[in-house]
């Protein structure tokens, strides 16, 4: 006759068997491609997200919330979302242009966040992209992503990161910057008729810089076209400000030989979308006046803060940003994929 065991106290931790029936009864997250949804089950995902990068970022990510939701909506984007219990915990989104994917976003609920889930989600996205036949290559620059210098990824084999820093300045003291006059540089405003031409400049300016294997819009004309259609009419990068986007141009011929390019994020809240300067033109001065120009109009239509992102890499575009007042707000990685 076998001994009977005696009963547990209070406190004491179940037998194993126990425990493992009682955590099989716990619902288990799983995925769900996104046409699978409706739109009011990303509300409250939506708006937490919203809550987050205003308060880490400063950035209104409403508009692109909106997109998501349209999108959505019309059951037209790509992407999965973490459901548990009948609850949405998690999303992320994709598309596709030429032969390149191009991840949006991946974001999990604060009380869900574990790199477990976030890899559930990523590896679903990862996996549709790369069975597609015509995709060779997969770039994305997550910002709500979790330890994203430090962990492990899907396919890691054909993984590079790359440390982006996301910097901020006050705006407040923009009128202590000093001018630089530089010699046969002329300095315009922006216009549509620069579009062109700085589509020729950004392949030549990013020629074997770190950028470039960031983004391969950067290595081509119709590539860098494509960039700067994005920039102006899309709100990914906020709502284009056009009165403090500036152009360099070369005083005897007319050249655009350096750009930078603004955005509004929130209210009084800017950003720098592109500074890209000739090579032929660094060291002059050319892009700190280009940048001292967007800040001063930015600082004048009521900004108190701006941002911008750099590749930790490029070094001397930081000192810039140091001089200037910027500082880091957080670290984050753009991934590329490819060689799958």
């Amino acid at each position: 006759m076998a001994a009977r065991l005696p009963p547990l106290a209070p406190g004491f931790p179940a037998p194993y068997n126990a425990r493992m029936a009682a955590l099989s009864d716990a619902p288990v997250p799983h995925v769900l491609e996104l046409r699978q949804i409706h739109t009011g089950d990303l509300n409250l995902l939506l708006e937490e997200e919203t809550a987050a990068w205003r308060a880490q970022l400063d950035w209104d990510f409403r508009p692109s919330a909106d997109l998501v939701r349209r999108f959505v909506e019309m059951q037209a984007l790509s992407g999965h979302c973490l459901m548990l219990g009948g609850r949405a915990i998690g999303y992320t989104y994709y598309v596709c242009e030429d032969r390149k994917g191009l991840i949006g976003d991946v974001y999990v609920a604060g009380e869900f966040r574990t790199p477990e889930n976030e890899t559930l989600l990523l590896s679903a996205t990862l996996q549709a992209l790369t069975k597609m036949p015509f995709v060779r290559r997969i770039e994305s620059q997550l910002m709500m992503l979790g330890a994203p210098l430090d962990r492990p990824l899907p396919f890691w084999r054909w993984l590079r990161v790359h440390d982006r820093q996301f910097m901020e300045a006050d705006l407040s003291v923009v009128d202590r910057l000093p001018v630089r006059a530089t010699p046969d540089i002329l300095y315009q405003p922006w216009t549509e008729r620069a579009q062109e031409e700085t589509a020729h400049l950004i392949p030549v300016a990013y020629r074997g810089h770190i950028d470039s294997q960031i983004n391969d819009q950067y290595r081509s004309i119709p590539g860098a076209r494509r960039f700067l259609l994005n920039i102006v009419q899309y709100p990914g990068c906020g709502s284009f400000f056009q009165a403090g986007s500036y152009v360099a141009l070369e005083a005897g011929t007319g050249r655009v030989c350096g750009v930078c390019l603004a955005s509004l994020v929130a209210p009084a809240v800017g950003h720098i979308t592109q500074l890209c300067i000739d090579p032929s033109f660094k060291g002059t001065g050319v892009g700190y006046e280009l940048l001292r120009r967007s800040l001063t109009a930015l600082a004048a239509e009521g900004c108190g803060k701006v941002s911008l992102t750099v590749t930790a890499a490029n070094t001397e575009a930081i000192r810039l940003y140091d001089r200037l007042g910027f500082s880091t707000l957080r670290r984050f990685a753009a991934y590329v994929w490819e060689g799958f």
